[in-house]
């Protein structure tokens, strides 16, 4: 069964230097169209770096 669309999705993070996804978070789509991107700790590069929103699988 496909899954209703509502306007909170579900979306993962993605480091920009080592490219492994590190941290889920929801996104209300209504409010913000563009990507979501945040400094957090990469625990694999042991160091602050971007993470950029992907989809989850």
């Amino acid at each position: 069964m496909a899954t209703k669309k509502t306007a909170i999705e579900l979306i993962a993070l993605q480091c920009s230097e080592c490219k492994r996804k590190n941290y889920t978070t929801k996104k209300n789509r209504r409010n913000t169209q563009e990507k979501l991107e945040f400094s957090k700790y990469c625990p694999f590069d042991r160091k602050h770096t971007i993470h950029k929103e992907t989809k989850i699988k």
